[in-house]
């Protein structure tokens, strides 16, 4: 079964129109992942898998609340990593759950868990291979919120520094790596 197609199962009766926004999105991220793999050859990263990962890193927003997007579920919508990945490791799906747990902006740290009162379990979901941290990169330049808009590196950065531990240094080293 493709990325797509498990989308498309899990949000059989969900609203159409999330739906296509949580696809629209899937592909810019999977679009943007895919041109950093083919610039970057020496990286050794896995591209079909980069393409699987991209697809399915937000499958978990139909779990959370966030009505701006769509989405009218029970959890914060900080959640959803680590419920998209509960999906996938339900769907057998193991090294794309890791992908989806540790995308959320560069990453959570335990100590940002621990000092923000994060509602996740208190563990670091940073990502840690080559193809987390590009799909973490490439996720970072689209919103659901506008997905018409797509945002420069400079914009991610600035936005990262609204957050008490937005990991400028990680963000920074992916710019010169990725671009």
């Amino acid at each position: 079964m493709n990325p797509e197609e498990i989308i498309r199962r899990h949000y059989e009766g969900e609203d159409a129109n999330l739906l296509e926004l949580l696809l629209l999105h899937s592909r810019q991220v999977a679009e943007k992942a895919l041109e950093v793999v083919d610039r970057h050859p020496e990286l050794g990263a896995d591209r079909s898998f980069v393409y699987e990962a991209a697809m399915l890193h937000d499958i978990g927003i139909m779990h959370t609340n966030a009505p701006g997007i769509g989405c009218h579920g029970e959890h914060p919508y900080i959640c959803h990593g680590m419920l998209g990945a509960e999906m996938l490791r339900a769907e057998g799906w193991m090294r794309h759950a890791r992908v989806a747990e540790r995308h959320t902006g560069t990453g959570l740290t335990r100590e940002t868990i621990e000092a923000q009162g994060l509602p996740l379990p208190m563990e670091d979901f940073s990502p840690q291979s080559i193809e987390e941290q590009i799909v973490c990169y490439a996720d970072k330049f689209f919103s659901k919120s506008h997905p018409e808009r797509v945002k420069t590196s400079t914009q991610v950065r600035e936005m990262l520094q609204r957050f008490p531990d937005g990991n400028i240094h990680r963000w920074d080293k992916w710019v010169e790596l990725f671009s």
